[in-house]
């Protein structure tokens, strides 16, 4: 048996055993030692019988002098069973427990830990722990117990009786990756130590110096793999050197309709000092809905031009390409750059433009580069290095410019995407109105909804309503899909029946899609019912309300974008949040959305409320599995980012280390 052995090889699993552990990610003897409790029970206070009091949990050790089941009055099996040690007797009390009776012998020695207390006019303990003692080393009882993240047919028991025996032939075998200068210094256990004494500790003292190593390990191995990523992306020749022409760039931002903010000045001198060097830039942009990333990525692409190379810039969805291309056209255009747009509903292939604007299968497909020189990504998170990839043609690489307008914390950013340099846009354009925000309770429901019919009625102003995703997933499915159907059946219908509305979500044809948007821009429709697809790429300056349903189900950075589709004209304009649910947590966060317009601000609120895998909604929409880290342990980013530099410079002298890190993958989940 090794790391890698496939579970159902082990004893007693089997296929069946194995099917159920898929579903909590255990496939490999690997993965079932890195199935950490998350809580333990303490059953380590060993008392003998006759000192035994109500009230307390404890552990007796004993032989068994009875077992039998007994029925109640109701015709329910009750199972007791009566334990002696040298002090005297106790009973414990089991309920539709059957099997106990053949399971537990007469004359076995026993261990039993549980809650005492009193049964009748006795003190017994009720439905307590059980281990037949074979071992002086007990695991359900007389210690702290474990508990495992369990699965239908799959118990904490069960799992800590599979995973006892594999850690006494496993642990022997293991070999420890971590530099020991690097053990040393921090104050670290070798692994073979954390992962025993973090599934068995004797104490919670021992349960914590277990996962401070199993922790370091997590963000260590992120921030190196990231260190490699960007080493390795630094040795890449780059594809076209580009001269920067100040007398030009000035001109092209004289001739702009507004003059950049002070954090887009700040953002191009760093662009440019990027693109002028001789090996390719690799930086994320991170701004705000409406914050101008698209017009910092215009400059760097008019540079391109100016130096004789190709742009192309790629999005998650054809409604965003669609509004950077007109962006890219209205400032450019004049300066003679040709812009192309590819889109689903478009045939042909690409091949004269300047600037090729489209998603990221449609370029990758149908593009086709003479002289490749900037290639801007948007929404980062939702791709990445495959990307990258497919741009480096031969060993040369463009400059690559990724952008993102969902509020990262900045600590997630260093850490996942370390092997970018970070730019942060962290002012909003003069003139933007902060939109009011209000959190709906359902008894305000239809006061809300004649508040909207009066914003929207007598005035040319627009309204969207979002729909959340009813189920965990990335994708819109169909549940999700019909349940905003149907919505705007009974809006339609009952609430607002003398106004215009349109539906809008992800399974409809591109076609059908600009059909219902171009309508919503032109004034035709009063209100466009949607699911999420609206969060990024739609710009209606008369659109001035955003109500957003079962407010709860997404995350404050979600829910941040989303409102960026409102108050992008002159008008004041609102956000409703309503809300199905009223607990302590869930107002304290939506709330937030009332105090601050700041995504940067809200996405730090959520990681500390809710952790890093809900900051995008339900639990699925998370940036990455962590099992023990936490993104908010800022310390302990900072250590583990000074580590992995320090290994870095010396990783031919760890072959452990570079072995692990190239089997190392990061469970990344795309947000939605």
């Amino acid at each position: 048996m090794n790391l890698s052995t496939p579970i159902e090889k082990l004893f007693m699993v089997g296929p069946t055993y194995a099917r159920r552990l898929k579903k909590l990610g255990i496939e490999t003897v690997e993965d079932l030692l890195y199935h950490f409790p998350f809580r333990y029970i303490d059953y380590s206070l060993v008392s003998p019988i006759r000192r035994v009091q109500p009230g307390e949990t404890v552990t007796i050790k004993g032989e068994v002098l009875s077992i039998k089941n007994e029925y109640t009055s109701r015709g329910k099996k009750i199972q007791k069973g009566k334990i002696a040690d040298q002090s005297g007797e106790i009973e414990a009390v089991w309920f539709n427990q059957p099997f106990l009776v053949k399971t537990i012998r007469l004359g076995e020695k026993i261990s039993l830990s549980g809650k005492a207390d009193w049964f009748g006019r006795k003190i017994v303990l009720v439905s307590p722990e059980y281990e037949i003692q074979k071992e002086q080393k007990t695991i359900h009882t007389g210690r702290l117990v474990p508990v495992y993240h369990e699965t239908y047919g799959v118990s904490s028991k069960w799992l800590r009786s599979r995973i006892a025996p594999v850690l006494k032939q496993a642990l022997p075998k293991i070999k420890d990756f971590l530099p020991s200068g690097i053990k040393k210094k921090q104050g670290l256990i070798s692994l073979s130590e954390a992962l025993g004494q973090i599934h068995f500790p004797k104490n919670q003292k021992e349960a914590k110096i277990a996962r401070d190593r199993l922790a370091f390990d997590e963000l260590f191995l992120i921030q190196l793999a990231a260190l490699k990523r960007k080493k390795h992306w630094q040795k890449k020749t780059l594809a076209y050197k580009f001269f920067i022409d100040q007398e030009k760039i000035l001109g092209f931002l004289s001739q702009l309709p507004f003059e950049l903010t002070q954090a887009q000045k700040r953002v191009v001198r760093q662009i440019l000092s990027d693109i002028k060097k001789n090996h390719p830039m690799n930086r994320l942009l991170e701004g705000d809905v409406g914050s101008g990333k698209t017009v910092v990525a215009a400059i760097a692409m008019y540079v391109a031009y100016l130096n004789g190379t190709q742009s192309a810039l790629m999005a998650p969805t054809e409604i965003l390409a669609l509004q950077h291309y007109r962006t890219l056209e209205q400032l450019l255009k004049p300066l003679g750059v040709k812009t192309e747009l590819l889109t689903g509903s478009k045939r042909g292939k690409a091949s004269k433009f300047d600037i090729i604007v489209g998603t990221h299968a449609l370029i990758h497909q149908r593009a086709s580069f003479s002289k490749l020189g900037l290639a801007v990504i948007d929404e980062q998170h939702r791709f990445g290095v495959e990307q990258r990839a497919k741009l480096i043609q031969k060993g040369k690489a463009p400059h690559i410019l990724t952008m993102t307008a969902t509020p990262i914390p900045r600590t997630i950013a260093l850490t996942l995407y370390g092997d970018l340099d970070l730019s942060v846009i962290d002012e909003m354009p003069p003139g933007r109105q902060k939109v009011k925000t209000w959190v709906v309770p359902p008894q305000k429901r239809d006061n809300a909804y004649q508040w909207i019919h009066s914003q929207v009625k007598r005035t040319p102003n627009q309204a969207f309503i979002i729909c959340p995703l009813i189920e965990e997933s990335t994708h819109e499915t169909l549940r999700s899909i019909k349940a905003a159907t149907s919505e705007y059946e009974h809006l339609q219908k009952k609430v607002f029946a003398d106004l215009k509305l349109g539906l809008l979500h992800g399974r409809m044809k591109g076609k059908e899609k600009d059909r219902v948007l171009t309508a919503f821009r032109k004034g035709k429709l009063d209100i466009l019912v949607s699911t999420p697809v609206v969060e990024v790429g739609i710009d209606v300056p008369t659109a001035t309300v955003m109500m957003i349903e079962g407010a709860q189900r997404f995350g404050l950075a979600q829910l941040h974008q989303l409102r960026g589709r409102v108050g992008r004209g002159g008008e004041q304009s609102y956000c409703l949040l309503f809300i199905s649910e009223k607990g302590q947590k869930t107002l304290r966060r939506l709330k937030a959305m009332e105090k601050t317009n700041i995504g940067m601000e809200l996405a730090e609120l959520d990681l500390k409320i809710r952790g890093p895998g809900e900051i995008y909604g339900t639990r699925q929409h998370g940036f990455i599995d962590l099992r023990l880290a936490s993104f908010s342990d800022i310390k302990l980013i900072e250590k583990t980012k000074k580590s992995a530099e320090e290994a870095m410079g010396k990783l031919t002298q760890y072959p452990i280390l570079r072995q692990k890190l190239k089997s190392h993958t990061i469970k990344a989940i795309e947000p939605n």
